[in-house]
């Protein structure tokens, strides 16, 4: 583990390797404790690179036992090496030369789950960002791009698969109890889409013919008996595979597309060209194991790494600073996938709460970057939601902006010139300005500039004049190292309502420039007046969220139940309904936090319920209208000196008003769905779960009995309906009869599986209360738990930290410090899981101050500890100090 305290890295320190790598030829000889791994490197030095400069290759913690140059042992007196790096001198000043390098590693005791290690007998590899270091010296960066040749030996018996890159050459037997297996990948690749993998696994085989003809053999290998639950996943492959030629015109390029799942894997899944590597939890699936999320996590996971196949692997990015380019491009494409795939408005809703409740945060904390950062310390820490999600909403800006026919044709010069290529942020932009003539500098802000834009509206209405006057102000907030922000691009989609819920055009609109129904907010200030309307409008406001903006416009409780009511798009409507359900619930909190009785205004339950019980509206809609602000919401919509107690009994006092309100129609809406028919994971049935078991938690609310959710946890026939009732059991009922028997029998009935025993300890960790820690610490002992599972630790530790706001946030900060020792445990064997971990605490300075405090004295443990990892050690000083 690196435990030095980080070399910063700066984007204007980039320069090309000194040495140009032309192919690489690796061969393993796997074994749990010593793997030799032979990396023959083929290199010419670049042109005009000074002649007496070395090559350096990176390391991370390796033994190198042999190192030869054109075959020959190469004296002592010519390199250096350390675990770390490599360094060779006197070389060639243009011919082409061949290093061969043999390093032993230990897969067996690689807990980092970086590189190449060892878990369940299976051997698997994980090389983004700077893996592949930890098993042989290499350029390891991702503008090294080369042709592999993988050969891999092992014991036959232990390992019958031997799966790598690109497309089979061949294999056979090794002697009398091994075989080896030699693989070609003819793309070109940087070193962390390496991939490896060697054990037993079961086998779940199609195929996939493409748009020009071929045939290509499709296998997801999971562990024996769990291949029926790979069905759903080996689906989504093909329709991602299909829906890439049909929308993006990517055809896949190898003989063989592989996905395998491993139980232990410190991401959700890895793009490797031809071998994707997944968590497991993102490819088995069934009703009787997995939620209607699961099957959509899957869907949607499973398809963002097939799309890497074009964006990340095809053309890849230059230097880390680039990651938005690929990840913030496939999230976006995964996103208008999954749109296609199910209800583009409700998963757009569902977007949004993403964004807002983890993005917002970091935008406006301590880790708060851009999404084209400039410098970092550990590349690890910066696969954020802001390079993912908001790199996303980037690019859906440039489409909004451009037009669907502008965007594709973008896309198509992107693809076109950059293939092959490892590119920049400015290759990227650069594309889309030639195809379709427009200036992007400005837009281009939105990769360069931290923070959330937040947008002061008002507007008034001259009914002599017929005009309607909308004035903007954008300001971008301070962030760490950025201080003066320059005036964005922002794109606002807008409508305008008439009385009757229509939608009225203006005869002309002046004060800046306007495509179709798209505002460009391009000044510090701006004012648009449009003309030619004939009653006062109703203003609709970045609709389909067009832009990831704070809006700050005081719209009258009237104007909003009027969006809610009639506007045509459905997250303009859920839009309205939040922004009346947030100073309801602000108000709550402080009536709760000064000992006063909530209540909830008439019209916001009125509206909300009047949408519930609209049946014109698709079930999914209807359940995310029904979905309030969630207390991490509130808390950054009282923006400081929180108290979550407060918040959550606030939250729970509007709910429970709601609750009571539409007694009636909740006991309808539960029994409506309750008859659905039998379980489909498609859109359809699971907007119809969706509804009903929001109904069935309001209901709950309302007779504040266990009863109901008890039935419903005994009736249920999948795991979406089930985890739900036991979900409202031990979160309202904690100490009941029926909850303590429900949690019982749920354990007994799943004590095999891994996946489902993850939401047992999830559901557990995230019980309101002060009560929770205690019971965190009991739920460790649990035979069940797995402190070297990331999937585990996340599900229980993680869960508890960063979704349970009040059982986290002990007032006495006995959490915190539990939460300080947990990190400290984990950074030695598993670095990335700890710093990642930590987020949970970077808004601890929007706590009130006797929590604050208790916080902070948390942070200032880890920071004390001498041996941080660099990964822990980078986000603890900039969650301190940022």
């Amino acid at each position: 583990m690196r435990t030095d305290t980080g070399r910063i890295v700066h984007l204007a320190d980039y320069r090309p390797t000194d040495f140009v790598l032309e192919r690489v030829d690796l061969t393993f000889e796997l074994d749990p404790t010593e793997t030799k791994v032979e990396a023959r490197l083929i290199f010419h030095r670049r042109e005009g690179v000074d002649v007496n400069a070395p090559l350096v290759l990176d390391g991370d913690d390796l033994t190198m036992t042999s190192l030869l140059f054109d075959q020959i042992e190469l004296d002592p007196a010519r390199y250096t090496a350390t675990p770390e790096s490599l360094v060779i001198r006197d070389l060639p000043e243009s011919t082409p030369f061949e290093i061969t390098v043999v390093t032993m590693i230990n897969p067996e005791a690689n807990t980092q789950l970086m590189g190449l290690y060892r878990t369940n007998g299976i051997y698997a590899t994980q090389c983004e960002a700077e893996g592949f270091r930890r098993i042989t010296y290499f350029p390891d960066r991702p503008d090294v791009l080369a042709v592999y040749t993988i050969n891999i030996i092992a014991d036959k018996a232990a390992n019958p698969l031997l799966l790598s890159n690109g497309n089979f050459l061949g294999g056979a037997g090794f002697g009398p109890d091994k075989h080896f297996a030699a693989w070609f990948d003819p793309h070109p690749k940087p070193s962390y889409l390496f991939a490896l993998v060697a054990g037993d696994l079961g086998i779940v085989e199609d195929t996939f013919t493409t748009m020009s003809g071929r045939e290509v053999a499709l296998k997801i290998y999971v562990e024996h008996g769990k291949e029926p639950r790979a069905a759903y996943a080996m689906d989504a492959l093909k329709r991602s595979m299909k829906w890439d030629e049909e929308v993006f015109g990517r055809e896949y390029d190898l003989d063989i597309f592989m996905i395998v799942a491993v139980s232990d894997f410190n991401m959700g899944a890895m793009e490797n060209k031809g071998l994707n590597v997944f968590n497991d939890k993102y490819v088995l699936a069934d009703p009787e194991t997995a939620t209607d999320q699961d099957y959509a996590n899957i869907e949607a996971i499973i398809a963002h790494e097939y799309f890497h196949n074009w964006t990340g692997n095809r053309i890849t990015c230059r230097d880390w600073f680039q990651l938005c380019l690929k990840e913030g491009l496939t999230v976006y494409r995964d996103h208008e996938f999954s749109a296609d795939m199910r209800s583009r408005s409700v998963k757009r809703i569902a977007e949004v709460r993403h964004l807002r409740s983890e993005q917002f945060p970091e935008d406006a904390g301590p880790l708060a970057h851009p999404v084209r950062p400039t410098k970092y310390r550990e590349i690890n820490n910066f696969y954020t939601t802001t390079v993912y999600e908001k790199g996303s909403e980037v690019t859906r800006m440039i489409a909004t902006i451009l037009g669907r026919d502008g965007f594709k044709k973008g896309m198509d010069l992107y693809f076109e010139r950059h293939d092959g290529d490892a590119a920049t942020v400015e290759d990227f932009v650069k594309c889309f300005e030639d195809a379709s003539g427009r200036d992007l500098t400005q837009f281009s802000l939105w990769y360069h500039q931290a923070g959330t834009p937040q947008i002061t509206v008002s507007s008034s209405y001259d009914a002599g004049a017929k005009t309607l006057t909308l004035s903007l102000e954008q300001m971008i907030p301070a962030t760490p190292g950025q201080s003066a922000k320059e005036p964005m691009h922002i794109p606002l989609r807008f409508s305008l309502l008439s009385e009757t819920g229509a939608e009225a055009t203006a005869s002309t609109i002046s004060g800046g420039e306007v495509s179709g129904d798209v505002l460009h907010l391009t000044q510090r200030a701006q004012t648009f007046t449009f003309s030619g309307i004939t009653s006062r409008p109703v203003v609709s406001l970045n609709r389909g969220f067009s832009a990831p903006v704070t809006l700050h416009f005081a719209q009258s409780t009237e104007d909003l139940g009027h969006i809610a009511r009639h506007d045509s798009d459905l997250f303009a409507r859920w839009q309205a309904i939040t922004d009346l359900a947030l100073p309801v619930l602000t108000d709550a909190a402080k009536t709760a936090r000064d000992g006063g009785s909530v209540t909830a205004s008439a019209a916001f339950v009125d509206v909300l319920l009047a949408v519930a019980a609209d049946e014109a509206l698709e079930p999914a809609f209807r359940a995310q209208a029904l979905t309030l602000p969630s207390e991490a919401d509130i808390a950054r919509e009282l923006g400081g000196n929180n108290d979550p107690d407060a918040i959550h009994a606030g939250r729970q006092a509007v709910l429970t008003a709601i609750a009571t309100s539409g007694a009636d129609m909740f006991a309808k809406l539960h029994a409506t769905h309750s008859a659905s028919g039998p379980f489909s994971p498609d859109a359809a049935g699971a907007g119809k779960r969706s509804l009903k078991n929001i109904a069935l938690s309001f209901l709950t609310l309302a007779q504040n009995t266990p009863s109901l959710a008890a039935d419903a946890f005994a009736k249920s026939d999948n795991m979406t309906d089930m985890s739900q009732a036991l979900t409202i059991l031990a979160h309202r009922f904690p100490d009941a009869t029926e909850t303590k028997e429900a949690l019982a029998a749920f354990e007994t009935r799943f004590a095999s599986n891994a996946l489902v025993l993850d939401k047992w300890f999830s559901i557990q960790a995230t019980i309101p209360g002060s009560a929770g820690l205690d019971r965190v610490k009991a739920l460790m002992q649990s035979p069940h738990f797995a402190p070297t599972n990331p999937n585990r630790v996340r599900s229980l530790v993680g869960t508890f930290a960063f979704g349970n706001a009040t059982g986290f946030n002990r007032a006495d900060g006995a959490a915190y410090a539990f939460f300080a020792e947990q990190i400290l445990a984990i950074d030695p064997r598993n670095p990335q899981l700890a710093a990642r971990l930590l987020t949970a605490m970077r808004s601890w300075r929007l706590l009130e101050p006797g929590r604050a405090d208790k916080a902070q004295a948390a942070l200032a443990t880890i920071e004390a500890s001498p041996s941080l990892s660099t990964d822990v050690r980078d986000i603890v000083d900039r969650i301190l100090k940022g």
